[in-house]
């Protein structure tokens, strides 16, 4: 029988670390999101928002300025959630996605509780709210991604980055 050769040897520990680090849990997948890639274009279902050298991109500074116009009576500041409406961060952090928010916000919903109906209205013909669904998105995702904390946050010109706003 053949003894295995140094460069084996090598290999099979590398593949004993990596499955041990991936067992337990520490893999690159879990690392917090970065901010996304303000070189590519605002994208609501892959790229929301961009964030430059700690300035969120225009497009998502008018989503936060939308969002407290008309969302935050409900929903409270920053998307917490109120006694009235629900917390927004966390079902975009565990399982909304766009289509959803915008299919929601366009079309209202409603749910049936334990304390009675709650009522989202529908904002589809509010041209406050429904031709900024995207950018409000943006600004939702930054907050559920960690990316921007509560308060107006600084912002880039609007044009600053091309093909963006």
């Amino acid at each position: 029988m053949e003894m295995p050769t140094r460069s084996a040897a090598r290999a099979a520990a590398c593949v004993v670390a990596v499955l041990a680090l991936t067992a337990s849990g520490l893999v690159l997948a879990d690392q917090p999101k970065a901010p996304n890639d303000p070189t590519q274009p605002i994208d609501p279902w892959d790229n929301p928002y961009a964030m430059v050298d700690g300035k969120i991109d225009f497009g998502t500074y008018n989503g936060f300025r939308r969002y407290h116009a008309s969302c935050h009576v409900c929903h409270g500041p920053a998307g917490l959630g109120s006694s009235f409406a629900p917390n927004l961060l966390d079902p975009i952090r565990e399982r909304l996605d766009y289509q959803a928010f915008q299919e929601t916000v366009i079309n209202g919903r409603q749910v049936e509780g334990a304390t009675g109906d709650r009522v989202m209205p529908p904002f589809g013909l509010d041209p406050n709210v429904v031709e900024y669904v995207p950018d409000i998105w943006g600004y939702l995702k930054a907050r559920a991604d960690g990316v921007l904390d509560r308060g107006r946050p600084d912002h880039l010109a609007k044009g600053a980055l091309k093909g963006r706003e």
